[in-house]
């Protein structure tokens, strides 16, 4: 009985010191490793890379390990391009089991193919969190492969694209899942702000706003169907957007066993003059349309076949202001506050949110006693001189 009590606190004993072989690698041109590329090359599974904050050009790498985390240090490093790219297809190419990315910026990925990305994931599960991708062909571009898995938090897409509307600031291949929470994308160039052919794509809490200037087509797609829940967000479409469709899902055929729309607690805007379409919902897709706030000329969610209700069409006498981080909040005596019941739980997918996007790049927890339409609930935040 001793030898086998004595013999499993050695194995327990063993395993639990796994985790000290991890060892964490500096980057930075005055550390032993001054290259991202030269780091990819010497880390090992469960090491963490600490990137001095700084610019480095040209420094490309694939990531290999199983897991490995790579996180910025010292301020937000900026990975320039500069004309060379991992693979001839990203600065970061991804192929680990579990990979951890944060606060780093991406910027000016561009390849023979025009498809360059800031990061392409190929493989495993890859979380992102408090980075920047700005002027790639695309912010970051996934593989299709169902084992595949991307979360994004708190991050920034903008100015992405190759402005010929196959690239996008982000754009995930027929993946298992997609999670993109608290983050901000801004002006894709001709493409969307976002595209997903997930099996299940959950997006929470994010401001996708063309925005003065913007080319964007969609600002949110999903052609291949699949299951899209998309609560509490402020979507707005661009007055200078050359396509009048907003949200579309199913646009070449529905791929997956389950192809339906959670549409709900958003704030859609439009400000294109020449006409809009705010959802096109195509045939073998269904949709749940939940307590969101439409503004703007022609937007209307009554063009589809869908479970509806608590959807209200506001106008800018509704609304504290228009500019700002304040943008699109309800004032405090609109007669929409306190019109709607929570959205609740269909299909086992949880509708009423508890969070709200804050600019920039924040999410604030909610907890209203009564519920409004649209992406936003607490009321207007003091201004300070």
């Amino acid at each position: 009985m001793r030898k086998t009590t004595f013999l499993a606190g050695t194995l327990l004993a063993l395993a639990c010191a796994v985790p000290a072989l991890a060892a964490t690698l500096r980057v930075g041109p005055a550390e032993e490793i001054r290259t991202l590329n030269e780091a990819a090359m010497r880390a090992q599974d469960g090491d963490t890379v600490e990137v001095v904050a700084g610019e480095y050009r040209g420094d490309v790498a694939v990531w290999k390990q199983k897991r490995i985390t790579i996180r910025g240090v010292g301020g937000r490093p900026r990975l320039l391009a500069m004309g060379s790219a991992a693979e001839n297809k990203a600065i970061f190419v991804v192929r680990g089991e579990q990979v951890h990315i944060e606060n780093i910026e991406f910027f000016g990925a561009r390849v023979p193919d025009r498809n360059g990305a800031g990061i392409r994931l190929e493989g495993g599960a890859l979380v992102v969190v408090d980075c920047r991708f700005i002027d790639n062909e695309n912010g970051i571009l996934t593989a299709s492969d169902e084992r595949i898995s991307l979360t994004v938090r708190g991050s920034e897409f903008g100015h992405n694209g190759a402005g010929d509307g196959q690239s996008h600031n982000l754009y995930a291949g027929a993946i298992g899942l997609l999670e993109v929470r608290g983050s901000y994308f801004h002006h894709a160039r001709v493409g969307h702000l976002l595209k997903s052919r997930a099996k299940e794509s959950r997006i929470y809490y994010n401001r996708l706003t063309d925005e003065p200037g913007g080319q964007a087509s969609y600002e949110l797609e999903f052609p291949s169907g699949g299951r899209a829940i998309v609560v509490g967000n402020l979507i707005q479409q661009a007055s200078s957007s050359e396509n009048s469709t907003i949200v579309s899902i199913g646009a070449e055929g529905p791929r997956w066993p389950v192809n339906r729309l959670f549409l709900a607690h958003n704030t859609l805007v439009n400000d294109r003059p020449q006409g809009v379409r705010t959802l096109d919902l195509r045939n073998g897709v269904s949709g749940v349309l939940i307590n969101n706030l439409l503004l703007g000329p022609g937007m209307t969610l009554d063009s589809v076949e869908a479970v509806r209700r608590g959807n209200a069409t506001g106008t800018s006498a509704d609304l504290a202001a228009l500019r700002g981080d304040e943008l699109y909040r309800l004032r405090e005596d609109s007669p929409l506050r306190g019109t709607v019941a929570p959205a609740g739980r269909i299909d086992e997918v949880e509708l009423t949110p508890d969070g709200e996007y804050l600019h920039p790049l924040q999410t604030r927890t909610i907890a209203p006693d009564v519920w409004s339409p649209g992406a936003y609930q607490s009321t207007p935040r003091a201004r300070t001189k």
